[in-house]
């Protein structure tokens, strides 16, 4: 069914990129280019910088400029958001009218009737009250969210795109470390922080080995289960009992009983727009709280940006998918789907398969989707065996990187 609304489209890209952003960005081209909305859209813009770009009308016509399968192949091989990105947080729709009449004022200046937006969860704020403005005060216009976060945090889909890619570099990347740390017999503690506020799936990651080869971190916590000083000293010294080499993962939002961040003390408590204190030093807290307690060789590692922007590491499966769920939403969109967020959902049986639907944004911005009960161990230190299958589809297939003269390729809009 087509919705008889035809005129121009816009997508954007918000929050933190990952190394799959892009792939979803190159899905919602292919699509239009390809004619998934049935003739609907005419041109599609892309807006720089998020909504940020659109009320300064720094647009570009994204038709025009990927003109050549090459440019388009590119792009899905590319890390980091290439229109740019924002952490924009949109007003109230019922206290800031002004904001959204300007807003729709670019709108109807442009004839742009469809909108695309690729974020994780506070994308998919900006998308739900973009759509409560269009639908109180009658402007037709289709409103889609397309997820892209590598916390793999949004409730409603299976898992989000830019997650295997993230999940992969930390699978690899500490399958890297713990070799390593195992060349040397002296009694030593290398503790890895990897993102995750509030979700821990990152973290899940590093132990992935274990379904593939046997070797993973020695421990492994995340911020789903209260941190305890004393157990964590306790659990230390039962793995370094075992073996001199002990990697531990953390999530860099792992909490105390009261609330308080691990790693606050090094931070000097600062918060995004959303309301997010800056997080980061979770390692080093635990590396000089284990040195004052424990007395051994102890070191931090943090694996920080290359989590979300390791391309030239980048799970095929991710990158397949990411381009599917794009194009899979100009499709609904020239169906007359609107105000959804873009979402997945694994087949029943043995064999990896996913459909792809979509749901109401409304449901899914602001929530969070934690690690299942069932993918944590009892003692709250290590992932389940369960989880370690959950995620092995995820980081299937290497992706074709292009390089030249010895470095990745990218494309720059």
């Amino acid at each position: 069914m087509k919705t008889g609304l035809i005129g121009n489209a816009v997508v954007g890209q918000s929050g933190g990129p990952t190394a799959a952003i892009n792939a979803t960005l190159a899905g919602v081209i292919r699509g239009v280019l390809e004619g998934c909305h049935g003739g609907a859209i005419r041109t599609l813009y892309g807006m720089r910088n998020g909504v940020e770009g659109l009320l300064e009308e720094r647009l570009i016509d994204l038709n025009a400029y990927f003109d050549t399968e090459e440019k388009i192949k590119l792009l899905e091989h590319t890390p980091a958001a290439a229109l740019g990105s924002c952490r924009k947080k949109l007003p109230d729709p019922e206290k800031d009218l002004a904001f959204y009449e300007k807003m729709i004022a670019i709108f109807k200046k442009y004839d742009i009737r469809y909108f695309f937006y690729i974020g994780g969860n506070d994308s998919m704020d900006t998308v739900a009250k973009l759509s409560a403005y269009t639908k109180a005060h009658d402007y037709e216009m289709i409103v889609m969210g397309v997820p892209k976060t590598i916390d793999n945090d949004l409730v409603g889909t299976d898992h989000t795109p830019g997650f295997g890619s993230a999940a992969k570099y930390i699978a690899c990347t500490t399958q890297e470390i713990i070799r390593d740390c195992a060349v040397y017999r002296i009694p030593a503690v290398t503790i890895i922080e990897i993102m995750g506020r509030d979700a821990g799936w990152l973290t899940a990651a590093s132990a992935i080995g274990r379904a593939v080869n046997g070797i993973e971190p020695d421990l492994v916590y995340l911020p789903e289960r209260v941190f305890d000083l004393d157990r964590f000293f306790a659990d230390v010294r039962t793995a370094l009992a075992k073996h001199p080499n002990v990697v531990i993962a953390v999530s860099e939002g792992i909490r105390f009983a009261n609330g308080r961040y691990v790693g606050e003390g090094t931070q000097t408590g600062a918060v995004d727009v959303f309301g997010h204190a800056y997080l980061a030093g979770t390692g080093k807290a635990l590396e000089q709280a284990i040195k004052a307690e424990i007395g051994c060789k102890v070191r931090s590692v943090e694996l920080n940006l290359p989590q979300r922007c390791a391309a030239h590491l980048a799970s095929a499966t991710d990158l397949c998918e990411s381009v599917s769920i794009g194009r899979a939403a100009v499709k609904a969109a020239g169906e007359g789907v609107t105000r959804q967020m873009m979402t997945v959902a694994r087949r029943a049986g043995d064999r990896y398969e996913l459909e792809i639907s979509h749901a109401d944004v409304s449901e899914i911005a602001n929530k969070i989707r934690f690690v299942d009960d069932a993918f944590i161990n009892e003692a709250g230190n290590h992932v389940t065996d369960a989880c370690c299958q959950y995620l092995l589809p995820l980081i299937q297939g290497e992706a074709e990187a292009f390089f030249e003269n010895g470095l990745p390729k990218h494309i720059i809009l």
